[in-house]
């Protein structure tokens, strides 16, 4: 099995990233073959910064890597370091037909919201079918969000191996565990849109301070909850041992405490919990030049496959040279 996911530098990683899919993509990684991106072409619809999508970048680097991203097991690379991507990507353009980017939903929803929507986002689903694609990709985790996506890659490849022959891989969806549900600080999703994130990584202190001001409900403490329905202890069943949660589920049920103990106890739980991947951060923040070789390593390896794969569609579709191999 061949793995394969991207996820975006547009700004630092919160919960609702690591527990919503980097956890999951983590996990995957001892199969026959994962292969992780930081897709910063992507990032380009949204961050027009040269500085901060480079920042962001070599954050998202630092930050997989000491989540457990392992390099003896997975590839790890930025999506610009493989110029075999774009190519592929207008080999693809050249026969997807319009109607079915119309109908995709970030172009769709950012329309109906009367926004301007560029070139950029309109063939988004078709640089994420080469990326998919480019790597002979058989399982692609993704949020149920994001199935579309999966779909066109899909779409696309059956329309070119039906007027090529059998050029691409037909990759699977794998959807992510959506049980790890990441409220954000307000209840809603966790999402930098909303600005209601806790980062991974943001000081401690000040994490802290920011779950003491987690907006509750006004029921009275003596009054019993129901654990579940409740954002805050949603958010500490993530980073709290079994029996811790098995524990504060407990006293949710029987009443009589106050949000403040909870969001102390939350706030204790997450600094444990992410305390290992902070420290190990810290190694790799200080080490630039170890960064920038996992991820020279990890190009090359990505390349060599999507230059293999490149040159299969491309002898298909008549645009190698007569002769070449």
């Amino acid at each position: 099995m061949r793995v394969l996911s991207g996820i975006q530098p547009t700004g630092r990683f919160h919960w609702g990233n690591y527990f919503g899919a980097i956890h999951q993509y983590i996990q995957l990684q001892h199969e026959d073959a994962a292969f992780y991106f930081i897709a910063n072409l992507h990032a380009l619809t949204t961050v027009r910064e040269p500085e901060v999508l480079q920042h962001y970048t070599q954050d998202a680097a630092i930050d997989l890597l000491a989540l457990g991203l392992d390099p003896d097991h997975a590839v790890l690379f930025m999506q610009s370091d493989i110029p075999e991507v774009s190519e592929l990507t207008w080999l693809l353009l050249t026969g997807t037909p319009m109607g079915l980017l119309e109908r995709c939903h970030a172009y769709k929803d950012k329309k109906a919201r009367g926004l301007s929507a560029d070139a950029g986002l309109f063939n988004y689903p078709v640089l994420m079918a080469a990326d998919i694609l480019a790597y002979d990709s058989d399982t692609v985790p993704v949020g149920a969000d994001q199935l579309q996506h999966i779909e066109v890659c899909r779409d696309l490849a059956v329309s070119f191996n039906h007027h090529y022959g059998d050029v691409f891989q037909m990759p699977k969806a794998k959807i992510l565990d959506a049980s790890a549900k990441v409220p954000g600080v307000d209840g809603e999703k966790m999402s930098k849109s909303y600005n209601n994130t806790l980062e991974l990584f943001e000081d401690p202190k000040a994490q802290r301070k920011k779950i003491m001001r987690i907006t509750t409900d006004s029921r009275p403490m003596e009054e019993p909850k129901e654990p579940e329905s409740d954002h805050l202890y949603q958010l500490f069943s993530l980073v709290a041992s079994d029996a811790e949660r098995e524990e504060m589920a407990a006293l949710y049920r029987q009443g009589g405490f106050g949000y403040g103990e909870v969001k102390k106890a939350l706030a204790d739980a997450a600094e444990s919990y992410f305390a290992q991947a902070r420290a190990c951060r810290e190694e790799w923040a200080a080490a630039p030049d170890r960064v920038e070789q996992v991820l020279g390593d990890g190009a090359a390896v990505a390349r060599k496959v999507a230059g293999d794969v490149l040159k299969r569609a491309s002898a298909a579709c008549g645009t190698a040279r007569i002769g070449s191999k």
